[in-house]
C-alpha cells in the first residue's frame, strides 16, 4: 500500500471515528428530486414547506435585495418558479451544511471568519463562471461557499494536530493546505470531497470541492471546465484574518489569461463582489469583514508601485 493509500485510510478513519453529523431529511429529499427527471414545482416545494424553518429562510432569500424582485414573494412554489429548482436546492444545501458546522475551540480558528471568506468566494466563483460562460455559475457558488466547511470538521475531529497546523498558518502566511499535506499527508479539500461524498451531495459538488486547490493544473487544461477554474480561482482570494494578501499577483495573472476582450478588470470584479457581499451577507447572517476586497486589493497595489 501506497503512503497516499494510507494517508486516506486515516483521513476516513478519522472522519468516520468523529461522527459526521447528518443531512436533515429536507436537504436529502431535495437532492433526490434533482437527480429526478421532470420533478415538479410542488414536489421541490414540499420538503421545504415541511420544514418551517427553512421555509422561512428561503423566502427571507428570494426576497432579499440579492435577486431585486420589485414585488413581494409571499409563498415557497411562487420562489421556485421565480429564481428556479437548481437555485433553491442549493440554498437549502448551504442552510443544512451551515447548520452542521460546529465552531471548535482550536488555536486561532474563527468559524465567523471562515463564512465571510467562504462567502466572498462564493460570490466571486459565481462571477467568473459567467465570465467564462457557463450557464452552471450556481453550482460554482455552491462549491466555493463549501470549499472550506471540512476545516472546522477536522478541527473537531484532530484538535492537536489542527491547533499546530492553524497557529503555524496565522504566523507564517503559509497555506493551510500546505502545512496539512507535510504533516498530515491530507487537505481540507481531500476531506471535504469525502465528507460530501458521504453525505451523498451530487458528485459535480464533491470534485468541485475536492480540487478547489489545483488552479495552474486547471488553468492549464486544453480544455478547462469553467467550473474548475472559477472555484479554485476563488481559493487565491485574502482570508479576512491575514494582514497580507500573498497571492494576489498570482490571482492577477490568472485573472488575465481568462478575462475576455472588454471584460471587467480585476478591481471591477472585486467591486461587484464587495456590493453583492452586502447585499447577501444579511441573508445567511454573515458580518461583514474590516476591509472590504478592494481595500486589500488596493494595498497590495500601494506595496508595489514604485516611489515617487
Amino acid at each position: 500500500m501506497s503512503n497516499s493509500q494510507s494517508f486516506r485510510m486515516e483521513l476516513r478513519k478519522l472522519l468516520i471515528g468523529s461522527q459526521l453529523p447528518a443531512l436533515p431529511q429536507s436537504a436529502i429529499r431535495l437532492l433526490e428530486l434533482s437527480q429526478e427527471e421532470g420533478a415538479s414545482v410542488a414536489q421541490f416545494a414540499l420538503p421545504i414547506e415541511s420544514d418551517p424553518g427553512l421555509a422561512g429562510q428561503v423566502l427571507r432569500f428570494v426576497n432579499s435585495s440579492y435577486f431585486g424582485f420589485s414585488r413581494e414573494i409571499s409563498t415557497v412554489k411562487m420562489a421556485i418558479t421565480m429564481v428556479g429548482t437548481r437555485t433553491i436546492k442549493n440554498f437549502a444545501l448551504w442552510s443544512a451544511v451551515f447548520s452542521l458546522i460546529p465552531n471548535p475551540r482550536c488555536g486561532p480558528f474563527d468559524l465567523r471568519i471562515l463564512w465571510q471568506d467562504s462567502l466572498r468566494r462564493a460570490l466571486f466563483s459565481r462571477a467568473i463562471a459567467g465570465l467564462l460562460g457557463t450557464k452552471e455559475k450556481e453550482e460554482s457558488f455552491s462549491a466555493a461557499l463549501l470549499q472550506d466547511f471540512a476545516i472546522p470538521l477536522l478541527a473537531k475531529a484532530a484538535p492537536k494536530a489542527y491547533v499546530e497546523l492553524l497557529e503555524t498558518r496565522h504566523k507564517t502566511g503559509e497555506r493551510l493546505s500546505a502545512l496539512e499535506t507535510k504533516a498530515l499527508g491530507w487537505t481540507h479539500a481531500e476531506a471535504g470531497g469525502l465528507i460530501a461524498r458521504q453525505w451523498s451531495l451530487p458528485e459535480q459538488f464533491a470534485e468541485l470541492i475536492e480540487s478547489h486547490l489545483d488552479v495552474r493544473r486547471w488553468l492549464a487544461a486544453n480544455d478547462p471546465e469553467p467550473g474548475k477554474v472559477a472555484v479554485s480561482m476563488s481559493s487565491l482570494l485574502p482570508m479576512v484574518a491575514d494582514p497580507n494578501w500573498t497571492e494576489a499577483a498570482e490571482l492577477e495573472a490568472y485573472y488575465e489569461k481568462i478575462r475576455p476582450a472588454g471584460g471587467p478588470s480585476l478591481v471591477e470584479m472585486l467591486q461587484r463582489v464587495d456590493r453583492e457581499f452586502a447585499d447577501f451577507s444579511p441573508v445567511l447572517k454573515i458580518s461583514a469583514p474590516r476591509q472590504s476586497l478592494v481595500d486589500c486589493y488596493q494595498a497590495v497595489l500601494a506595496e508595489t508601485r514604485p516611489p515617487d
